[in-house]
């Protein structure tokens, strides 16, 4: 428990420095677009051309950290990923609803929803829609692996078209990603319904799970145990692992004192299982920051090259 602790006190923070973004912006040609709406309000996303011919290959890049995301994200994101322009990836940047007042759940929705808005204009942003990948930072690398094991649902009686188009990705790539809220650094250690550390730790919002009300027409908390439990086992993207998922890459370092190395060691273990194309490099030395990993991200590149050919 004293593990559990330190972790949650330490925060899911994506720290380190940021890239200077304004000599990066000039270089691209970028536009922001609403990929769906809720509750009054619009869903955005930075689109960016890359500068040389582009290759039909998309990136998707969720932007979250602590499950919070912000559009001002955006700019130091273009500057991390000038590697995949440079080579011709088309990039997205996804904004999602931010914690505290959008539960994850409510983000994997968003994500699903990005992916399948980006396949659905696949012509109009001169991709393949058959080669799109997905990345991101600890909450966002989350995000994107609960999306990439995702069955392939999708609502094929909407009247809205997008809904009906699949938001499967075709391989992911991503840095130090929890995936198993259940066994947090060890066996048997959960935190789903650790409220106290979760507020401590400013994260809770992230797990403040609600249900609709018909009657009242109001959103209320889930209290139950048991429900909590089942809602996080959806959001455990090691639960979901099944042989049709796309191939994933992962990069951890072994002195991240934020998300524990094991939530990638043992997500990376079930897709060995599973068969599944997999690679896990562990950075030594390195803790929960961009920094400490930029060298060994240019290998993401290569990943998605093989992968989404």
């Amino acid at each position: 428990m004293n593990k559990l602790l330190l972790f949650l006190c330490l925060c899911f923070q994506v720290a380190g420095a940021q890239p200077s973004t304004d000599s990066v912006h000039s270089k691209y040609n970028r536009e922001e677009l609403i990929y769906g709406r809720k509750d009054g309000m619009a869903l955005t996303m930075v689109h960016v051309k890359p500068k040389v011919t582009a290759n039909g290959k998309a990136i998707v890049h969720v932007l979250a950290g602590s499950w919070f995301s912000s559009f001002s994200m955006t700019g130091p994101a273009i500057a991390l990923n000038t590697m995949y322009l440079d080579k011709g990836y088309t990039l997205f940047l996804v904004v999602v609803g931010s914690q505290p007042r959008f539960a994850i759940p409510d983000q994997v929705l968003d994500v699903k929803r990005a992916v399948r808005y980006i396949r659905y204009h696949a012509k109009r942003f001169n991709i393949d829609p058959a080669r799109i990948g997905i990345t991101g930072s600890s909450a966002g690398g989350h995000l994107s692996l609960v999306v990439a094991t995702a069955d392939d649902a999708r609502d094929t009686t909407s009247s809205d078209p997008i809904d009906r188009v699949s938001a499967r990705v075709q391989a992911a790539a991503v840095f130090y990603p929890p995936t198993d809220f259940f066994n947090w650094g060890m066996p048997g250690v959960s935190f789903i319904y650790l409220k106290e550390l979760m507020i401590r730790s400013r994260i809770y919002g992230a797990f403040d799970f609600k249900h609709f009300n018909d009657t009242s027409r109001t959103y209320n908390p889930v209290t139950d145990v048991n429900e909590r439990i089942r809602i996080g086992k959806t959001i455990s993207p090691i639960l979901a692992v099944s042989a049709d998922d796309p191939p994933v890459f992962i990069i951890h370092g072994d002195k991240d004192m934020t998300v524990p190395l094991q939530q990638s060691e043992s997500f990376i273990a079930k897709y060995k299982e599973a068969g599944l194309p997999h690679q896990l490099v562990v950075v030594k030395g390195a803790g929960h920051r961009h920094e400490d990993v930029k060298e060994e991200a240019r290998q993401f590149v290569a990943w998605f090259d093989r992968y989404l050919r």
